[in-house]
This record gives structure tokens, C-alpha cells and sequence, in this order.
């Protein structure tokens, strides 16, 4: 079983910048992969980042450029670090990450971006 536990969520004006942390119970060297989901208010959840254990990296196209999903190995942490916050980025941010055979989602992290 793995817990994971966003955090970093908030307001921010447009053009701010935010780091989001996802908590993880086990090693972060464990998952095959960790991804960045985003579901905006009467929207369907929708995927922003792939981060593949390898090393490997891939973004929505509406983030490319702004966002950067990362790892912390020691503190065992996926993240997202992004900038250039517009408006439409409103939405609560889960992660997601392949531990064997099995997924697990976080509960979400509140991020609004005022105009």
C-alpha cells in the first residue's frame, strides 16, 4: 500500500508561480512511473505530466514550457514545479504514480489562479 499526499496548492495571481509536492510512504526509486493530473471545476480529469523512472519526461501541450515534473529522491517527493500561471490552470492537482502492477492516487491539491 501506498500513501501519497499532495501539498503546495494555493492562490496565486496570473503569471505566479507554485510547487506542488506529492508525499510519498515509500521510496520514489520504487514507482515505474509518476504523473500530474488536474480536474478544473465541471471538467473531466484531465493528464498534464508523465515523469517515467528512467528519466524520461512528457507534458500536456497546455503545459509544455510552463510546468516541470520532478523527483526527489531523498525526500521522497514527485513535483511540479509551474510557472507562468494562467486563469484557465484553476483546478485541484492529484498525482499518480505505477507502484508494481498497481496505481495510486493522492487526494488532490487546490490550485486557483486569479485574473
Amino acid at each position: 500500500q501506498v500513501q501519497l499526499v499532495e501539498s503546495g496548492g494555493g492562490l496565486v495571481q496570473a503569471g505566479g508561480s507554485l510547487r506542488l509536492s506529492c508525499a510519498a510512504s515509500v521510496s520514489v526509486l520504487s514507482f515505474a512511473t509518476m504523473e500530474w493530473y488536474r480536474q478544473a471545476p465541471g471538467k473531466q480529469r484531465e493528464w498534464i505530466a508523465f515523469l517515467h523512472s528512467g528519466g524520461d519526461t512528457n507534458y500536456d501541450g497546455s503545459v509544455k514550457g510552463r510546468f516541470t515534473i520532478s523527483r526527489d529522491n531523498a525526500k521522497n517527493t514527485v513535483n511540479l514545479q509551474m510557472n507562468s500561471l494562467k486563469p484557465e490552470d484553476t483546478a485541484v492537482y492529484y498525482c499518480r504514480v505505477l507502484y508494481g502492477i498497481d496505481e495510486y492516487w493522492g487526494q488532490g491539491t487546490q490550485v486557483t489562479v486569479s485574473s
